[in-house]
């Protein structure tokens, strides 16, 4: 089994470090004339909306740019705090949201509220705890424009302050890092290698339009996943890109939050009890076993140990990451596994936002 782990941990690395070198990364580029329409669902997000208006409002390199926020039925201050930060920009308008209809979960159904109101070349999604630099928008879009993608998803640098945090969050861009080889995937336009974070996602509206919008996704918890293998499945070309450079995202602030939001998605990353029981053995094989193997004394075990190790390092410099928290790949395996068989258990128990999933 220690042969196993190595053969696996040692292609993880070398997938690791092309996808590094060969990653889009969005840059400044020129200035955009098309149209672009950024959609914002908010649902009680008092804590951040002020910060998320000063990042928009900051936006330069787009002649026509619009925000369009929907508050989705939110139960604190965030409809008020919104009107105050926008009042007087004419780029940003506000709906309400209406009542959730069958079928649909909360986030998609925002969405297709506001995409029916947005009229551009262009679309963005960015949640509420992402922060943009100025021209992050604009260096989204040039991607998209100069590699004749659809749709482009630039991962932002996850900040983790806690040990909670610092332990799960870092798995997020290195989970795609060492097992997706991403060139390979933006060309081949298969389902099964999408990759996509809805933090920050940028599509034609052509594109969106063609898979009837965000309905391609409406029941599932995982939406930003689903509609980019729908765009892939129709044919449409995209990818993720390296967004370290141009957005931030702090998604939770502490352990149980941690919990909480990975428990209500994490049942569905794999598509079935089977796929999550192949992927925590995955993750032992090559995250925990490899310790063990080192521990006892076997060669083998070291040089596995070492491949992820240096895996992790390679995708923390990457994506802004604490290098040193590489080094406790094992206890982030552990915890991670944790998460898998907690959010199974939990499956239509927690509650997210004030709503259930």
């Amino acid at each position: 089994m220690l042969n196993v782990s190595l053969v696996l941990t040692l292609a993880m690395f070398l997938l690791t470090f092309i996808n590094a070198q060969s990653i889009r990364i969005p840059r400044n580029g020129r200035d955009i004339s098309a149209s672009v329409a950024v959609l914002l669902p908010v649902r009680n997000e008092a804590a951040n909306i002020v910060d998320l208006v000063a990042s928009l409002k900051a936006q330069t390199g787009i002649s026509d740019l619009s925000f369009y926020f929907l508050d989705d039925n939110s139960e604190d201050e965030t409809c008020q705090l919104l009107k105050r930060e926008i009042a007087g920009d004419k780029r940003f308008s506000i709906s309400s949201g209406e009542l959730l209809p069958e079928g649909w979960l909360g986030k998609p159904w925002a969405l297709e509220q506001l995409r029916s109101k947005a009229k551009a070349d262009y679309l963005v999604n960015i949640d509420a705890d992402v922060r943009l630099v100025p021209r992050a928008i604009c260096a989204a879009i040039n991607l998209l424009i100069d590699q004749k993608l659809d749709f482009v998803s630039p991962y932002p640098q996850q900040i983790a302050k806690t040990f909670g945090e610092r332990m799960i969050q870092p798995l997020l861009q290195w989970s795609w890092l060492s097992t997706v080889p991403l060139r390979i995937a933006e060309k081949s336009g298969r389902p099964a290698l999408a990759v996509a974070n809805g933090q920050f996602f940028a599509v034609r509206q052509s594109a969106l339009a063609a898979v009837a919008g965000y309905s391609a996704s409406k029941t599932a918890v995982l939406d930003d996943m689903e509609l980019a293998r729908t765009l892939l499945q129709t044919g449409f070309k995209g990818c993720v890109a390296d967004g370290s450079r141009i957005a931030t995202c702090h998604m939770y602030n502490s352990w149980a939050e941690v919990k909480a939001g990975y428990g209500k998605s994490l049942w569905a990353a794999f598509g079935s009890r089977f796929g999550s029981l192949i992927a925590v053995a995955f993750l032992f094989i090559t995250g925990v076993l490899p310790l063990l193997g080192a521990i006892a004394g076997f060669t083998s075990g070291f040089y596995a140990l070492e491949f992820v190790i240096i895996s992790r390092i390679i995708s923390a410099r990457v994506s802004g990451g604490r290098f040193l928290d590489a080094f406790l790949h094992p206890i982030s395996t552990l915890m991670l596994i944790y998460l898998i068989i907690y959010s199974w258990s939990a499956r239509g128990k927690i509650q997210w936002k004030g709503r259930t999933l």
